[in-house]
């Protein structure tokens, strides 16, 4: 049985990729697994917040500790599990917010060996920040502060801009492109990034 395929969509926080995703899934011609990382975080958070609820701490940790203990090794199941599905021949959605170097570099690690689709989901810091104003589930300013790393990318194999076209229509162009059966080849030209640069 083949491997999976990988359709990545990268963009910031509020671009557009999990409403995308929503559409590529409810149509019929291709079977996607929509993989989020926002399912991971919120899983943990739930256990937490439900198995102890009036959990106060003793000592406050900076953000950097947080990430070391708990959400580093929750983007490596995320990884994990997206191979997992890849290897048991299953086409997987990558909703995802790679905005930290060494995020990124595990993700070439485990992930980058696999047949990858990448796709620009780009929308304008007004239209984000308008967004995220609607929302209300977001932090004011992340997808800004997110925003040049995320789209320090200089190819793509093919780009949305979810301004200009609603997620049906994103997710059809997708559908068109990989229907097409041109080359992926955008993801294959990454390399690591020099975490010690920054």
């Amino acid at each position: 049985m083949k491997q999976g395929l990988i359709v990545f969509l990268n963009g910031t926080s509020s671009a557009g990729k999990t409403s995308i995703s929503m559409e590529l899934i409810k149509q019929k011609e291709i079977l996607f697994h929509h993989l989020a990382i926002d399912d991971f975080f919120y899983n943990f958070n739930d256990l937490i917040n439900n198995k102890f609820p009036d959990l106060k701490p003793v000592k406050e940790l900076d953000d950097g500790v947080i990430g070391q203990i708990i959400f580093d090794p929750l983007i490596s199941m995320y990884y994990a599990t997206i191979k997992l599905f890849l290897e048991m021949g299953l086409n997987v959605i990558v909703d995802t917010v790679i905005d930290n170097d060494k995020w990124f570099n595990d993700y070439l690690d485990v992930l980058s060996d696999y047949l990858t689709i990448f796709i620009g989901v780009r929308c304008s810091k007004e239209e984000l920040a308008r967004r995220e104003q609607i929302r209300g589930d977001r932090k004011i300013g992340l997808a800004n502060s997110q925003f040049d790393i995320v789209y320090g990318f200089n190819e793509y194999d093919l780009e949305v801009n979810t301004e200009e076209l609603n997620p049906s229509e994103c997710a059809e162009k997708i559908l068109s492109f990989i229907k097409s059966d041109k080359d992926y080849s955008a993801f294959k030209k990454l390399s690591k990034r020099d975490i010690n640069s920054v």
